[in-house]
């Protein structure tokens, strides 16, 4: 059988990550795009190899350093499509070895830049969580050497929150955990009612 796949995303600051985590307390196996990019890059990770040969500078002890590729991307507009050639193939295999081995009937792909690359027409629905923009800038401020600088180069590359729900099939607003986590299982029980 094969899983209904929920997209989760937001952009940053948002709360995906702690609603990744509810689906998951649920019981709902979730995959993370950004795990997987470390994995990727970690020491004998699959990335290691190819991106080294791109950028040796970046690999640092055998991993990829992900300031080392923010300094050539900074220097040459060649290098984040190079990074992405390399990257995005790895990182959609390891999506489908996530999917194959699911046994659940459903699973939840969290995908930062979800509906800036397209991914959502692979997905059976997507859940968009977001924030006030006040409430989004203390959170991502909170982070430990975030600045404002870092902050708009983020937001920048990312779709701007209206556009997201005008996009996404179901939203769950992130003011308080207790009511995300009710409207996590709203969603599981509405998605099971229909498969």
């Amino acid at each position: 059988m094969t899983p209904f796949r929920l997209g989760l995303t937001g952009s940053i600051g948002m709360g995906k990550s702690t609603t990744a985590a509810m689906f998951a307390d649920e019981g709902i196996p979730v995959w993370d795009a950004d795990a997987a990019v470390h994995r990727l890059y970690a020491k004998g990770g699959a990335a290691v190899g190819p991106l080294s040969a791109l950028c040796a500078a970046a690999n640092v002890g055998g991993a990829i350093d992900r300031n080392a590729l923010k300094i050539w991307i900074a220097g040459d507009p060649s290098a984040l499509v190079q990074i992405e050639s390399v990257v995005h193939p790895l990182v959609a295999a390891d999506r489908a070895e996530f999917l194959a081995a699911a046994r659940s009937d459903i699973v939840v792909l969290d995908i930062p830049l979800l509906f800036e690359k397209g991914s959502e027409v692979e997905m059976d629905a997507t859940l968009l969580v977001t924030a006030p923009p006040d409430l989004q800038r203390a959170r991502v401020m909170a982070r430990p050497g975030m600045t404002e600088t870092q902050f708009a180069a983020i937001l920048a590359r990312q779709m701007p929150d209206r556009d997201k729900r005008a996009r996404a099939d179901h939203i769950i607003e992130t003011l308080a955990y207790d009511s995300v986590r009710a409207g996590v299982r709203a969603l599981i029980g509405f998605i099971r009612e229909r498969l």
